[in-house]
């Protein structure tokens, strides 16, 4: 299959509603879920939502999945480089020539809801429900799958999950989800099931009242991180963490390497293990902790492309995906604890959606300056008004505008090259996924 058909394919995706715009109904993806024979239900599923971390998340809780033996479908989204990165199958990104084909065989479907409906299909729904008839082809034995925004509303909620994850809530999407922490949290724990596990990370408080409210009103159980499980200790190793976790069973599993950077890691690591200890039922019927080795060997193959990622050295260059506050603070203590640089500098590009601002003043710490640009999309924001916003935060002596991607990382490599020891230079690209991307590419990560 040439490369022209899955430009097409991805062309004629693009021109439905983007996921960015929302109807808050399950209506449609309903429909289109009926006339399919419902896919979604001939599998068993993990659900993720939260702020931050839940494709991480739903990484680690895939790898150890796989490590014990069962065969995985992985939804997430936005993707990294290319849009079939986003149904993935054994760990891997579907093929061009599944992507397209899937597509080919639900397109005809889709024509027949978007007849039927007062708004056609989004880009979201699509690629969902494209996912979905994936998995029940495959087939696999277990689908990860990660909500888009939000959750009651979310397209990927037409899944019976015995499993929900909840990550870090934080302010984001507040023009869809509310401007409250609780707010937001109500839309995100709508996933929870009747009678299902939730698996819920440490919340803001009014955020973990609301999840708690909605457990107890559909008689669904709560695995709480600092109570029924969690990080017992954590040290930082090269090239990652060693980590020591307790699971909603009770049992510690010692000795644990993450090849990521970051508490937030471990953070995402504890919860990823809680939700595959409920799903083999461990702590419930099954008393027997996981195969330690076998956890420890999923853990230690995990990877998350664009999350501190490091693409190269001398000056060493990072790419993080961090979007919002919550995540850019993270990401600032996760830099400062495991990467000993004398001298950082910043390449940013973010969405013009959201609290720019709040991410700036985050990273502030821990740049030395500061290269403001704007990657290849429509959502950026324009790199005049960054700039603006960047000399509010930094000053005008710390903040430097390059208009182009690609120029942006040459003069922050240069910058951050007059540190003279460049063992103590580094350069931190950051601000969206679409600029982690874009970064890849153009650094030769594909």
């Amino acid at each position: 299959m040439s490369d022209t058909e899955l430009t097409a394919v991805a062309a004629e995706l693009a021109a439905k509603w983007p996921e960015t715009k929302l109807d808050p109904s399950l209506e449609r993806i309903r429909a289109l879920m009926d006339i399919l024979g419902q896919p979604q239900r001939s599998y068993p599923s993990i659900h993720i939502t939260g702020t931050n971390g839940k494709t991480s998340t739903a990484r680690m809780i895939e790898q150890l999945l796989r490590t014990f033996e069962l065969r995985t479908g992985r939804y997430t989204s936005p993707h990294v480089e290319s849009i079939t990165e986003r149904i993935s199958l054994d760990g891997e990104p579907i093929s061009p020539e599944l992507f397209v084909r899937t597509y080919e065989d639900i397109k005809p479907y889709v024509g027949m809801v978007d007849a039927q409906q007062e708004f056609p299909l989004s880009f979201f729904e699509v690629i969902t429900a494209m996912a979905y008839a994936c998995f029940a082809d495959a087939p696999v034995d277990v689908a990860v799958v990660e909500v888009g925004i939000g959750g009651t509303w979310d397209a990927t909620n037409v899944i019976d999950a015995a499993v929900s994850v909840i990550t870090p809530i934080s302010l984001d999407h507040m023009d869809r989800l509310g401007d409250t922490h609780a707010a937001i949290a109500g839309e995100k724990s709508g996933i929870i099931k009747k009678g299902g596990l939730a698996v819920v990370s440490q919340q803001p408080l009014d955020a973990a009242e609301v999840i708690l409210r909605r457990a107890v009103e559909i008689d669904a159980t709560v695995a709480r991180e600092g109570m029924e499980f969690g990080v017992l200790r954590r040290d930082v190793a090269v090239g990652g963490q060693m980590v020591t976790l307790r699971g909603i069973g009770g049992h510690e599993y010692e000795d644990i390497f993450i090849p990521l950077h970051g508490a937030h890691q471990a953070q995402n690591a504890s919860l990823a293990l809680a939700a595959v200890e409920g799903f083999f039922g461990v702590g419930g019927a099954h008393t027997e902790p996981l195969d330690i080795d076998k956890v420890r060997a999923a853990f230690s193959g995990v990877t998350s492309p664009g999350r501190l990622e490091v693409v190269r050295r001398s000056p060493t260059i990072v790419l993080d995906a961090a979007h919002n506050p919550g995540g850019a603070r993270v990401t600032a203590d996760a830099i400062g604890e495991s990467f000993g640089f004398t001298r950082l500098v910043g390449v940013f590009s973010p969405s013009g959606d959201k609290d720019v601002l709040g991410v700036l003043e985050a990273l502030e710490p821990v740049l030395a300056e500061i290269v403001v640009t704007q990657n290849s999309t429509l959502r950026a924001l324009d790199v005049d008004r960054l700039a603006e916003l960047a000399v509010e935060v930094f000053g005008a002596d710390r903040v430097h505008v390059e208009p182009r991607l690609d120029d942006a990382i040459d003069a922050a490599v240069t910058l951050a090259e007059e540190e003279g020891d460049l063992g103590g230079a580094g350069v931190l690209i950051t601000g969206s996924i679409i600029t982690i991307g874009e970064a890849r590419i153009l650094l030769g990560k594909r």
